[in-house]
């Protein structure tokens, strides 16, 4: 089985306008005489880095990252090689191609508008990702996720797609166990059985 690794740095990923900043601190080194082991703390937002987004990010009394069953983060997955901003129509073609989870390969330049994320939900696709900092482009981000989230999806952001050829996968990207809160950072891999000589 080959793995690929998509989860970025948590403390060297690009940080989201107006989101905090991560940084590890440490607390114990052994470099420090007398110290028996290293001991660190680290902080971070619930959107640093390679994170999922649970319904609760838009919408005010939905389900928190904690409250979604495991099993809406690992399933077969499709990435696609797309970039700007896709549409109703342009899922709707792909879409006969695609697995019930979907990420967008686009250079950090994959978003969607209101239709694409319309035809999405209508067609039961459970998780969409992408390697842009967010699912909806800049100006415009609330109504894409409104239209993902009011449908009980996932959305998979900030991975890294480098080297990942378009295809089928398993996808794993289980969130921290973080009660109440709107999102969760992850540790994003994708599976694919080798073929076989």
């Amino acid at each position: 089985m080959k793995l690929y690794d998509i989860t970025r740095d948590l403390f060297s990923a690009p940080v989201y306008p107006g989101d905090p900043k991560p940084y590890p601190d440490p607390k114990l080194r052994m470099s420090k005489p007398g110290t028996m082991c290293n001991l660190s703390g680290f902080y971070a937002g619930c959107h640093s880095g390679t994170h999922v987004d649970a319904p609760m990010h838009f919408v005010d009394g939905a389900a928190a990252i904690d409250e979604l069953p495991v099993d809406r983060f690992v399933g077969t997955c499709t990435v696609v090689t797309l970039s700007g901003v896709l549409t109703g129509q342009q899922m709707e073609i792909l879409l006969p191609f695609c697995d019930k989870m979907i990420l967008f390969h686009g250079n950090g330049q994959a978003f969607l508008d209101a239709s694409a994320a319309i035809v999405l939900g209508e067609a039961g696709v459970t998780l969409v990702g992408t390697d842009a900092q967010s699912i909806g482009p800049a100006g415009n981000e609330q109504v894409p996720h409104l239209e993902l989230l009011n449908r009980n999806m996932v959305i998979l952001e900030g991975v890294d797609l480098t080297g990942v050829p378009d295809g089928h996968y398993t996808l794993c990207c289980l969130p921290l166990k973080l009660k109440g809160l709107e999102a969760s950072p992850v540790r994003a891999v994708l599976m694919q059985e080798e073929e076989t000589k």
